[in-house]
């Protein structure tokens, strides 16, 4: 066999092991996003139906195709199961092969793969609790700075970070930069501005994706948060929710007592009715934190290009 054939070959095989890994992977995420916002283990006891609470076999537990197969509801007391389980198995599964196909067999790859499956828990317990985990925040800070001791070392080039001095920057200005936005506006507005947990989460990108990174992500994230909470926005006053329509934060001490940190949210409507489709005006919130997990994983996989491309950009002649 001809050696293109064998790298062809070689190179789809990784692409399947990586959709595989990633649904695994993924349904794990689903553990963490139901289960660390109440202080319990992910390891311990197995899953179970939350309606008639039998445990599920693992023939029931297969990413996507169980969910598929059982019509989306519970094989004993035929609950509907959430499509927030495929959707998150789905997403990390692309994700996974996003990043082999952007670093191929590199250092980077298993790196970011497990920075992507942290970013999809972020994203979705912070859409559903409104906290971000510190078991990721926290943790993803020291192995950040640690895995570019490891590049310096090894003289590793494939991570974005390759020196310890880059991720010790990303971290601080991460940090720095959300906690003095939320400094200055309880100082000149008189309302809470930032949400630790958004704080711990730049601060770790920082650790992951350096200063540049850190600057970048913000910039995308203000991007789509402006952009889609003004899209909610509109579809509440267009529903008929425009009198009580407010965007604001809100404050530590009224969002979720559960465990972990509180992001930042817009407040974008205040009602007790419903509209048309059934939607509560209720509360709706609009975390900050999916926003920043989205583009860290957006500057991972263009970041640096587009940086470069920009700046080579400025050197034009007019």
């Amino acid at each position: 066999m001809p050696v293109e054939e064998v790298l062809v070959s070689l190179h789809s095989f990784v692409i399947v092991v990586s959709l595989v890994m990633g649904l695994l992977v993924g349904s794990f995420c689903n553990v963490c996003v139901g289960r660390w916002p109440h202080g319990e283990s992910v390891v311990t006891p197995r899953s179970r139906c939350p309606k008639c609470m039998n445990a599920i076999t693992w023939y029931d537990n297969i990413p996507l195709l169980s969910w598929l197969i059982l019509g989306a509801k519970c094989r004993n007391c035929k609950a509907p199961i959430s499509w927030q389980y495929p959707l998150v198995e789905a997403i990390t599964g692309v994700l996974f092969v996003a990043v082999y196909l952007r670093f191929g067999l590199t250092l980077a790859t298993p790196v970011y793969m497990v920075m992507a499956a942290a970013m999809v828990v972020v994203t979705f317990q912070d859409l559903a609790d409104w906290t971000i985990p510190d078991e990721i925040t926290k943790t993803g800070v020291p192995i950040g700075l640690g895995l570019s001791v490891v590049a310096l070392l090894m003289g590793d080039e494939s991570l974005l970070v390759t020196h310890p001095f880059d991720a010790i920057l990303g971290i601080v200005l991460g940090f720095a930069v959300l906690f003095g936005l939320d400094r200055i506006t309880v100082l000149l507005m008189k309302k809470p501005g930032m949400g630790m947990g958004d704080v711990k989460l730049l601060a770790m990108l920082g650790a992951f994706i350096g200063w540049q990174g850190v600057l970048g992500t913000l910039m995308l994230a203000s991007v789509l948060g402006s952009t889609i909470g003004l899209a909610v926005l509109l579809y509440f006053r267009m529903k008929g929710g425009a009198e009580s329509a407010d965007v604001s934060t809100v404050p530590d001490d009224e969002r979720s007592p559960e465990e972990g940190d509180e992001s930042t949210v817009a407040k974008v409507a205040e009602t007790d009715e419903e509209d048309d489709d059934g939607i509560s005006l209720d509360h709706r919130y609009l975390p900050f934190g999916p926003y920043l997990a989205i583009g860290g994983l957006v500057y991972i996989f263009v970041g640096p290009q587009v940086l470069a491309w920009y700046l080579a950009s400025l050197t034009l002649p007019y």
